[in-house]
């Protein structure tokens, strides 16, 4: 399967218009952003998991890394609630569910196979002080890739011109970029050399982006 797979195009995606499609574990939907491969595959997906709903054990074999966007997020090693960044490399392993039920975005097959670095973080906590208008955490950075997450005040106006492309996930309130009304849930993928440009909404916005990472960009080795 292909969704959104050339990554040289510009990608809107309003992702609360889409359907949810079942996944292969009963009680667990998703909402496919991008795809190359079938059930292993390099993907970036919202996934919800209905309360008491349960994935099998098994091992990332190209790393995980996810947001929970709603509810708790469970597994072996604890809790993980609205808000959490996490990264699961490659070889790792686990157990996920979820008895209240919740919702993440999920990144798979997008790691270096030789990153052995697994941690959690609460974003908020991680904010620095704002720089006009803006507070940014910065949530992981290597030579392939920058992640972070950023407050933005009403109207405030955002810019980054890194190589590599870039893409992000509206986490709260609204930004407008290129003309488009980006809401809560929108996921956004922008080719290298294409500026990003993005002003928030009259209640602000929260945003998660990636940057660099496109340059990286090839289907999972199965």
């Amino acid at each position: 399967m292909e969704l959104n797979s050339d990554f040289s195009e510009r990608v809107l995606v309003h992702s609360d218009q889409l359907e949810w499609q079942a996944s292969p574990m009963t009680g667990v939907d998703r909402r496919m952003l991008d795809r190359i491969g079938n059930e292993v595959a390099r993907a970036t997906t919202i996934v919800r998991f209905a309360p008491g709903s349960h994935f099998s054990a098994h091992t990332h074999t190209g790393g995980e890394e996810f947001i929970v966007l709603d509810g708790v997020f469970q597994d072996e090693h604890g809790d993980f609630p609205q808000g959490t960044y996490v990264r699961n490399p490659p070889t790792s392993q686990h157990t996920p569910g979820s008895e209240p039920g919740c919702t993440i975005f999920v990144k798979l097959w997008q790691f270096d196979m030789e990153d052995r670095t697994q941690f959690r973080k609460t974003m908020a906590e991680e904010l620095a002080e704002k720089v006009d208008g803006v507070a940014t955490a910065m949530l992981h950075e290597d030579a392939r890739e920058t992640v972070t997450y950023h407050h933005l005040d009403a109207g405030t106006t955002f810019e980054t011109t890194q190589s590599g492309g870039s893409e992000l996930l509206v986490i709260d309130g609204k930004v407008e970029e290129s003309g488009e009304s980006l809401r809560k849930n929108a996921w956004l993928r922008l080719p290298d050399g294409a500026p990003l440009k993005i002003k928030a909404g009259p209640n602000g916005a929260k945003i998660w982006m990636k940057t660099g990472h496109l340059h990286f960009a090839k289907p999972p080795e199965v």
